[in-house]
């Protein structure tokens, strides 16, 4: 069990990340990185991960924006931006990346453009809620090493 109060509220706002579904195992094994040598590695990671994939967005939503659709773009856009939300764990936002791809695959127009909604706003609530257990984590100072959610 932590031993201060704002450890053990960080372990809990942590584990509603995953029981919510917006994290999975692969943000674990990014934890699992985390060392004192690299203490921020993680909140590095989603850093690079939020400054990076906002060009994807904004690639995909001008390729939303021109008719006819070019599927086979907009597929390899969304694409990159699943892998790159696969690898910090988004595991929403992944699930959107997926639906979105298969809209692509069968010429749905309407679908991509429905599910691109859906993706944002998971993408923004996952960036809200890893923004406010990053800050909460910084001023816990130092935590016991990665576990395994319940």
């Amino acid at each position: 069990m932590e031993r201060n109060p704002m450890g053990r509220q960080l372990a809990i706002m942590r584990q509603s990340l995953f029981d919510q579904g917006y994290l999975d195992e692969q943000f674990i094994q990014l934890e699992e990185l985390q060392d004192d040598a690299n203490p921020n590695f993680v909140e590095e990671v989603v850093t690079l991960y939020y400054r990076d994939s906002a060009r994807l967005i904004l690639n995909i939503e001008q390729a939303l924006e021109r008719k006819p659709f070019d599927f086979n773009k907009l597929d390899d856009y969304m694409h990159q931006f699943k892998g790159s939300s696969s690898s910090i764990g988004a595991k929403k936002v992944k699930a959107e990346s997926t639906l979105f791809r298969e809209y692509c695959k069968s010429g749905n127009g309407e679908g991509c453009t429905r599910t691109f909604q859906q993706l944002k706003k998971e993408y923004a609530t996952l960036r809200k809620k890893l923004e406010a257990y990053f800050q909460m984590a910084r001023q816990a100072g130092p935590m016991e090493t990665a576990c395994r959610p319940k």
